[in-house]
């Protein structure tokens, strides 16, 4: 992986850069804030969180799971009462609802750790200790040949630090 690494003092200039790497194409960008920042997550556009997919199978499996195991349970120990019917749905929608709820937030969860690729084992290409104490980050991962008006762009919008990463 290989790209230039922009520090930059200011936020604006920050995302002044951004767009302007966003405009011109330069290559894949990872921004480091030392806080969540809405402008810079409007400036960076990232694409819609696949936690949600995550969510969705999670709570319709755990529905269906929750009403096999009521409906499994009343059949198997059987409790007849009045010449009732053993097995209704109306009687189970609590139970089912509780192992929605519990599974489908166990499935987020575990659908953010992934995502995020947590725990991650390697430090992350352009990090630089700077960026957790107030200064803002910019990481381009380009061709070499691309490099230098990655560089450019990084120093026109007024970057206190450019350099190359490996």
């Amino acid at each position: 992986m290989r790209g230039m690494l922009g520090v930059f003092a200011e936020l604006d200039a920050t995302v002044a850069a951004i767009e302007d790497l966003k405009k011109g194409k330069v290559g894949d960008l990872t921004v480091f804030s030392p806080t969540p920042r809405h402008e810079l997550e409007h400036a960076v556009h990232p694409p819609m969180s696949g936690v949600r997919k995550f969510t969705l199978i999670g709570a319709l499996s755990g529905v269906t799971f929750g009403f096999w195991v009521a409906i499994w349970g009343s059949n198997y120990w059987p409790l007849v009462v009045g010449g009732k019917a053993i097995s209704t749905w109306l009687p189970y929608v609590v139970f089912g609802f509780e192992v929605m709820v519990m599974v489908g937030a166990l499935s987020t969860v575990f659908g953010m750790f992934y995502l995020a690729g947590i725990p991650r084992l390697t430090m992350t290409v352009g990090y630089d200790p700077r960026f957790s104490y107030g200064s803002y980050g910019i990481f381009c991962e380009c061709a070499p040949e691309r490099q230098a008006e990655a560089e450019a762009i990084l120093r026109r919008h007024g970057a206190v630090e450019v350099r190359g990463e490996r």
